[in-house]
């Protein structure tokens, strides 16, 4: 089973913005749907689960009714918080955001748990990366078999250095840095384990969603990622997105 996790829980306090990022309209749509609906079309994704404040849930369920995500949602023919009954699309719920963006994970691997077997693999994408392609979808889930996890990745252009002090500097070699992306795939029961043992104060210093695999000694391999995968995090990511959007 091939879950979709997805993260839309960020403040977007960077961009001054009166919304979060994830809910800025673009060309008509909220920047959150572009990925999901590229999720929801994808044949191989069997399940979607979403991390959001409650303050946003009915919105975000107008949408998915609106665009026929999941018939019937309105009207309580979805289950999004847990109660038993036909599940009508591929959405399953929602999850409660955690202190930080790990967490949010963490929470919403133990909600995925409840109808997923720990065999299955999920998808972790932010719902500010809008441009998520069919193309990137089945690449993940074809590279992630016989692993632990697959992570998308970038070359450096620039010459890479490090400083220690913030004034000298040594020069590390720029073949070997890569520049990690979403969206990344993980096997659900070790996935979660790994992010477990990290409990209670180590989960609050990760970085990036492939950190717990790494420290837990998981497999975890890379593949090619795309420059128009790219996150929205500034004023000007929102604008170059307005530009790519059709």
């Amino acid at each position: 089973m091939y879950v979709a996790l997805l993260l839309y829980g960020g403040k977007g306090s960077r961009m001054g913005l009166d919304v979060p990022k994830q809910y800025v309209t673009v060309k008509g749509r909220p920047v959150f749907l572009y990925s999901l609906k590229t999720l929801v079309a994808c044949e191989s994704i069997d399940a979607v689960q979403i991390v959001a404040e409650e303050s946003w849930r009915g919105w975000i369920t107008e949408w998915m009714e609106k665009e026929g995500m999941c018939p019937g949602l309105g009207k309580g023919n979805c289950f999004p918080d847990g109660q038993k009954g036909e599940i009508r699309g591929k959405f399953r719920g929602f999850s409660v955001p955690g202190e930080n963006r790990q967490l949010s994970i963490l929470k919403g691997l133990r909600d995925i748990c409840r109808y997923a077997p720990e065999e299955s693999f999920v998808f972790i994408h932010d719902a500010a990366r809008p441009l998520l392609t069919h193309g990137q979808i089945r690449d993940c889930l074809a590279a992630v078999k016989g692993h632990d996890g697959v992570l998308p990745v970038l070359p450096m252009k620039d010459t890479v250095y490090y400083s220690e002090d913030g004034r000298r500097v040594s020069l590390l070699e720029r073949e070997r840095i890569v520049a990690g992306q979403a969206p990344e795939v993980f096997r659900l029961g070790p996935y979660l384990r790994a992010n477990e043992r990290l409990l209670p104060k180590g989960i609050l210093n990760m970085k990036g969603s492939t950190e717990p695999a790494v420290l837990a000694g998981l497999d975890v391999v890379t593949i090619p990622g795309d420059e128009r995968n790219f996150k929205i995090t500034t004023r000007e990511d929102l604008e170059r997105f307005r530009q790519l959007c059709i």
